[in-house]
Formats: C-alpha cells, sequence, structure tokens
C-alpha cells in the first residue's frame, strides 16, 4: 500500500491528525543530505584491522573514521543492526589495541564529508536558513555520554560548529538519537563541490577537545568546545566496540522515518566519489585492442566511469599486471572518463592489452573529498 493510501485512510478515521502522524506518512525522495546512510555500499573492503590512523574511506563507502593516537581499531561493515527497521548493514568500529590514557591531542571519531552542492537546501546564511534534523541509530557496549557535531567548512573564513550531546542509557542495545540542527542565517555553505561540512560523532577525545563548553548553536570554532560533555573513552579497553547506521540528515523539524534507496541508486551516488574495477582475475579491465604489429607499439583507449564523478579523479591500480604489454599508464582524465595507454616493444602479433590482477587486485578511480 502506497504511503499516500495510508494517509489518506488515516484522514477518513476521524482522528485528529498530528505533524508526527504526516511526517510518517507522507514520501519525501531524496530527502536524505547523507550518501549511503544505510551502510549497503563498501567497493573498497567490508573490513580493515590495524586502523590507527583513519583519514579516509576504507571500508564503508563515503564513511570516515578520525583517529589520532588512541588505539588501534578493526572497522567493518556489520550485519548487526536495529530490529525491524529494514536496515541490512552497519558501520563497526572494534578497540584491538586499548589507550586508557589519552594525552590531550588524542581522539577517535567517526565522520561523514558533504560537499557543498548537496547543502544549498537548507538557505544557509539568508534570513530563510531552514532549520533541518540529524537522525540516527546507535549501539555499544560503553554507555555513557557522547557528541556528535557539524562542522560548516567555510572556505577563506573562520569555521563554525553546532554539536549535541546524547546518551547510551542501555549497554548493547540499539538506540535512535534525533539531533535538531537549527538554521544559521549568518554564515552560508560554500556552494561547490568540495568538503564543505563534516559530521564528527566523537567517541573518545583528550583534554584539547572537551575542556570547554557545547555549542548547541552556530558558533566559532574552538577545538576545546568540539566534544564537551563526552564522558566515555571508547579506547579504554579491547571490549570495546561501536555500531551506527541509518543516519539521515534532513529539512523540517521532525525526524522522518530512513528514506530507504535500491542498492543501483545508492551505489551510483557513491561512484561519484570512488569507483573500483575489478577484483581483476582472468578477465580483463580497460583493455587495448589493436591490430597486429611487427614494431614497437602505442595504443589507448578511453575507459568512461558509470557517472560523472565529484572532481576529476586519480586512478591508479593494486598489483595488477600488464598482459601483452610492456608498460600500462593513464595519460589524462577527466570527471566522466579517463584516456588510459599501453606500450608493447618487439613483439610480432598482438590481439590486445589489459591488466590483469590474481583476483584480489582492482583498478580505481577516485575523487574523495
Amino acid at each position: 500500500m502506497s504511503n499516500a493510501r495510508n494517509l489518506a485512510n488515516l484522514l477518513g478515521t476521524g482522528t485528529q491528525i498530528t505533524t508526527a502522524d504526516i511526517a510518517d506518512e507522507v514520501f519525501l525522495s531524496n530527502k536524505n543530505i547523507i550518501k549511503n546512510g544505510a551502510m549497503v555500499i563498501a567497493q573498497r573492503a567490508t573490513s580493515v584491522t590495524g586502523d590507527t590512523a583513519g583519514g579516509s574511506v576504507k571500508t564503508v563507502d563515503r564513511m570516515n573514521p578520525e583517529m589520532n593516537a588512541a588505539g588501534t581499531w578493526t572497522q567493518s561493515q556489520s550485519t548487526d543492526v536495529p530490529s525491524g527497521q529494514g536496515f541490512v548493514y552497519s558501520f563497526k568500529l572494534d578497540c584491538t589495541t586499548a589507550d586508557a590514557s589519552l594525552a590531550a591531542n588524542d581522539y577517535v571519531a567517526f565522520g561523514h564529508r558533504i560537499e557543498g552542492l548537496d547543502l544549498q537546501r537548507l538557505n544557509y546564511g539568508t534570513s530563510g536558513a531552514k532549520s533541518s534534523i540529524l537522525s540516527f541509530w546507535v549501539k555499544t557496549n560503553k554507555a555513557g555520554n557522547y557528541v556528535v557535531g557539524i562542522q560548516n567548512v567555510i572556505t577563506g573564513g573562520t569555521h563554525k560548529n553546532c554539536s549535541f550531546l546524547y546518551t547510551v542509557s542501555q549497554a548493547n542495545t540499539w538506540q535512535k538519537i534525533e539531533f535538531p540542527v537549527p538554521a544559521d542565517t549568518a554564515a552560508a555553505f560554500d556552494n561547490d563541490a568540495n568538503q564543505t561540512a563534516i559530521i564528527y560523532w566523537w567517541l573518545a577525545v583528550g583534554s584539547n577537545y572537551n575542556s570547554g563548553t557545547l555549542r548547541t548553536t552556530w558558533t566559532n570554532n574552538v577545538s576545546a568546545d568540539f566534544a564537551a560533555g563526552l564522558n566515555v573513552n571508547l579506547a579504554d579497553s579491547t571490549d570495546n566496540e561501536w555500531y551506527i547506521t541509518g543516519i539521515q540528515w534532513e529539512e523540517g523539524d521532525v525526524a522522518t522515518p530512513f528514506e530507504h534507496e535500491d542498492f543501483g541508486t545508492t551505489l551510483a551516488k557513491c561512484q561519484r566519489y570512488y569507483v573500483q574495477f575489478g577484483p581483476v582475475s582472468s578477465q580483463s579491465v580497460f583493455r587495448h585492442f589493436n591490430p597486429a604489429y611487427a614494431n614497437d607499439c602505442y595504443c589507448s583507449a578511453n575507459q568512461s566511469f558509470p557517472v560523472e564523478m565529484r572532481a576529476i579523479p586519480t586512478v591508479a591500480y593494486t598489483n595488477i599486471t600488464y598482459q601483452n604489454a610492456d608498460n600500462w599508464g593513464t595519460s589524462s582524465a577527466e570527471k566522466h572518463q579517463v584516456l588510459t595507454y599501453s606500450m608493447s616493444t618487439g613483439a610480432t602479433t598482438i590481439s590486445g592489452a589489459y591488466i590483469n590482477g590474481n583476483g584480489t587486485d582492482y583498478a580505481y578511480a577516485n575523487a574523495e573529498i
């Protein structure tokens, strides 16, 4: 039954309709600013061990754990999810080497980076700036007070921050958190394809990040305020683990049900930032076809990307051998394609040149922020 039909039936009952009722029933397409909030896409890997630095996407697409000298971690795409909510995957951080005594500049956070083009709907920096709401599901063995914050990364200006304290009251239990984000009429989000906002879920910090005052409205960045009120050190034991899924940031004052997308839609959104070809085994990738030749040969071919990428990507390969070629590389790349070339010397015939791997190697185009 459609959401419109459900709402029509509800209206016909004579029951008073509340804002929450309407929010539950009205479907808003593309309402979620977050990409891959249900953690369904993991092009690179489903698990990475020994992480001590973070700072880049390594498993679940668009998700960036951030760390500085605060233990060692395994990050993974997990099947532990809230019951009955339609989720299949979550993101998991698991502490494998503890740090029970954090130095002042140590921290562990979970991050999501957003480009400015996706934030213009909020109309920040004008009198018509819109309020919004961030919601997510979280689970951890370690109860206590946690902080989530959003930073406006203003090019050429002072960055701004707005944070929210939430309490995990029961260990090892999925809990939905909702964070009303106030509108900011003073500072706009940059209108470009670069990193413009970062959401940080703070999990462990030294005194440089929680010795100030929690800022629940948009104010200029002060590092000591970022995680003020956080009273948990998730890095203090190898028993500690933390899960998150169902991240949604949307316009309005009411958190609506999570917008589940079809797999292809979410994959295409993630491929704006990263495209992986492979893993490569006996099949060819970036294949160059050319007729038989008797002397040295240069050949090239365009490889199109599934979607236009955020920026001109870096194209590279992992441990891949060149078949029927002495050299392989990229001569130019654009947002929608890359030109690759191969060089073959001294052979008498060739049916084509291509890259090959052992079944776990791959080629990729990276335009992450």
